[in-house]
């Protein structure tokens, strides 16, 4: 069983950005980190994104609404943001307080400075396998360990646990691009699928996003699978002193056992999710350099 080292790929990314950044002459790119309220893990999302930026040498701006802010107060911001020449990316880390309308604020993005990947026309542009939208993060990520781990979908069964606008649709559109390192032949399974585990077991590439810790057992997976863990789940566990430990959807002391590769919970998919951001914030720097306006 091989492990796929999530932090090791991400850093080899972060430092091909910062070489590409520190090649840039003129204004170097920009990403706007909207956060709202004090959720503490957006907190500490929106901390580790902008210590990333910064290491790469992009610039961040950290905008910080009350958690009363009105949808129509916060749509004014991204509209703000989307005229401003001088940023390149516009990221709203999720969750929003309940008086937010998600999906309206992200399709009110710009698509150009969507590095986040979620508005319509992104989403519309993974489907019709352009390369000049921004593809949202974590599916990139997942895409970017297969590609670095020596993993070709071409002709291979590609499971994907979870249908989410997040993950799971983004990333079996990915794996089902008529392009190099795709081409796979893929299934998504969900809450109504029937024999689920008579479907995981054919999968060549199982990738799990479904929030359900320890799901994935071994007795539903074959030998010699590649298992993609998207999952991060706090299990409560008295022996640790925060009282609880991170735990991903698949059950990784079985499984690991007949995987050829495995991603760990934590240090798989989630350090590629914030370098993805970064890749994209750059490529939006270089498309709006390039194309402006």
């Amino acid at each position: 069983m091989n492990l796929i080292d999530g932090n090791q790929i991400a850093s080899t990314i972060i430092a091909e950005l910062k070489a590409e950044v520190s090649a840039i002459n003129g204004r170097k790119p920009c990403i706007a980190l909207i956060r709202v309220g004090e959720d503490p893990a957006s907190v500490s999302y929106v901390r580790k994104k902008e210590k990333t930026a910064a290491e790469i040498g992009i610039e961040s701006r950290i905008i910080l609404p009350p958690e009363t802010i009105s949808h129509a107060e916060l749509t004014r911001i991204v509209s703000d943001l989307n005229a401003d020449d001088t940023v390149d990316g516009i990221l709203i880390q999720s969750p929003m307080p309940k008086q937010i309308d998600e999906l309206l604020i992200f399709r009110g993005i710009a698509p150009e400075k969507d590095v986040d990947g979620l508005g319509t026309m992104n989403l519309g542009k993974v489907a019709q396998d352009d390369d000049t939208g921004f593809v949202s993060c974590t599916p990139a990520g997942i895409m970017a360990l297969l590609a670095r781990s020596h993993v070709d979908l071409k002709g291979k069964h590609v499971v994907v646990i979870g249908r989410s606008l997040l993950v799971g649709k983004p990333i079996a559109l990915l794996a089902l691009q008529k392009k190099a390192g795709a081409n796979g032949t893929v299934t998504i399974c969900h809450s109504g699928t029937s024999n689920l585990a008579a479907i995981t077991r054919q999968a060549d590439v199982l990738i799990a996003a479904i929030g359900r810790p320890d799901y994935v057992t071994a007795d539903m997976v074959k030998p010699g699978v590649v298992i993609i863990d998207v999952g991060v789940n706090r299990v409560p566990d008295t022996t640790r002193k925060s009282g609880y430990r991170l735990t991903g959807d698949v059950d990784f002391s079985t499984v690991s056992k007949l995987a050829s590769q495995i991603t760990p919970v934590p240090g798989g998919v989630g350090p590629m999710t914030v370098a993805m951001l970064m890749r994209n914030t750059v490529k939006a720097h270089r498309q709006r350099t390039v194309n402006p306006g």
